[in-house]
């Protein structure tokens, strides 16, 4: 079958490419064996593994540093054990699985001599009723099935290892049943168990990106924020209210806005639902993303380039900041004034220009086929007006206060741009500059991080 080929070549590839230390892949009677000494987890050197990868194992699985090294070689060598193993009983193999804190390998056959095989490469032999690729035939039909016609209550389905049967899992257990019937699967080989599961697609908030509002209309998405542990989006003002619903990209349930302020200024935010994942990403539409590294404003005459879900993505010059403009609903200030053209439904999008958010996309005159003028409300008014940090490369960017901070001494200067590598004092310390931005008041080095690195 395809599927299992895949798998085969997959793991094959694990066997060549994957650190296992001392084990040895040796060719005793055509199977992966391993000695006692090899069957000790090979050291995970210090470098190799993140720290943030520790703290989420401590956090998820209640492993501390060492166990989870252990843990994580052990899985290592299962891997490469298994690959061989497999190899080696070919349609007599059942799948692989570990358990516990030192990843102990457990290996299935449906050959009950092949048991002292495993058993010698230093795994667990479990004899069993059906081989993977057996099981995995059954999967496939039931995948068929659900091209043709996707099952109503039935959201999951999957090949375990461990109970050596395709299991569905089923909101009504006659859905299920009706299912696997459907797609002529033997019932020898299925467990229809009963689910309140609902899975639905996890999603990126991205610049650009398309979301509809409850009322009706589209918009695009600005800029990935926070504000604490809540994400979200700015947009522009003139979408919707405090209170409307929002629907993403992919038409599912995405949040509502939270604030929003229109006419006089154009800007809002909109907080998600845990489906969304916040990304520092403008959508380039056919060009690439492009990754938010920071907030700091461009002057007049810089290139900018705009990205929304009606045009997609284009660039032109910034012409005018401080602008104040008179639509239909009321007049608008503050906004900075553009070459780059824009139409209905590119409202909210990002204005980007490099790597530096500026602004999202209010609006303006014209078209993108004969070209237009467009007005872009700034970003750092909509962040400071709902205390909202955006999301950036670095893990975030502070919002700057209103209130310039007082500065205690050295050569730290609110306005000065800097560029990557620069030095300065600040408080008593040294610092060096990470990422080339123009200082703002309350950007001070030593709660910008992502900015300044002591030194």
């Amino acid at each position: 079958m395809e599927n299992t080929k895949l798998r085969r070549r997959v793991l094959a590839t694990a066997t060549a490419t994957v650190a296992v230390g001392a084990l040895a892949l040796a060719g005793l009677t055509g199977v992966a064996s391993a000695s006692p000494a090899d069957s000790a987890a090979p050291a995970v050197s210090a470098d190799s593994l993140s720290p943030g990868l520790l703290a989420a194992m401590e956090r998820d699985l209640g492993l501390d540093e060492n166990e989870a090294r252990t843990r994580i070689a052990g899985e290592y060598r299962a891997a490469a054990v298994a690959a061989g193993l497999e190899k080696s009983l070919g349609a007599s193999y059942a799948g692989a699985r570990v358990s516990g804190d030192k990843a102990d390998l457990t290996v299935s056959t449906t050959d009950a001599s092949a048991a002292a095989l495993i058993t010698k490469a230093g795994a667990r032999a479990e004899v069993v009723g059906h081989s993977l690729d057996r099981l995995e035939a059954a999967k496939d039909a039931l995948d068929k099935a659900a091209r043709s016609k996707a099952p109503k209550n039935v959201p999951v389905w999957y090949v375990d290892v461990e109970s050596n049967r395709v299991v569905v899992n089923a909101t009504d257990i006659r859905a299920g049943e009706a299912f696997a019937k459907a797609a002529g699967v033997s019932g020898g080989l299925i467990t229809v168990a009963r689910t309140t599961e609902q899975p639905r697609a996890l999603a990126d908030i991205r610049g650009g990106d398309a979301y509809y509002m409850g009322g009706g209309g589209r918009c695009s998405v600005g800029f990935s924020v926070t504000r604490g542990t809540q994400n979200g989006f700015v947009t522009a003002g003139h979408c919707g209210r405090a209170g409307t619903t929002t629907t993403g990209v992919n038409q599912q349930a995405q949040g509502s806005f939270q604030g929003s302020t229109f006419p006089g200024r154009d800007y809002a935010w909109v907080a998600t639902n845990a489906n969304w994942v916040p990304k520092p990403l403008v959508n380039g539409y056919g060009r690439g993303d492009v990754t938010v590294a920071g907030s700091t404003p461009s002057v007049v005459g810089a290139s900018v380039c705009r990205s929304g879900s009606t045009t997609g993505w284009h660039c032109g010059t910034i012409q005018q900041l401080n602008t104040s403009v008179t639509y239909p609903e009321g007049t608008i200030s503050g906004v900075t004034r553009t070459s780059v053209c824009a139409e209905p439904g590119d409202s909210g999008g990002a204005y980007i220009s490099g790597s530096q958010a500026q602004g999202v996309t209010s609006g303006g005159s014209g078209n993108c086929s004969s070209g237009g003028t467009t007005y872009f409300q700034p970003l750092l008014p909509a962040l400071q007006a709902y205390g909202l940090t955006l999301v950036t490369s670095g893990g975030g960017q502070p919002t700057p206060t209103n209130t310039p901070t007082e500065q205690p001494g050295g050569t730290w200067a609110a306005g000065t741009s800097y560029a990557i590598g620069s030095t300065v004092t600040y408080g008593g310390s040294t610092y060096r500059c990470l990422q080339a931005h123009t200082a703002q008041p309350g950007w001070t080095p030593d709660v910008v991080p992502a900015l300044w690195q002591r030194v």
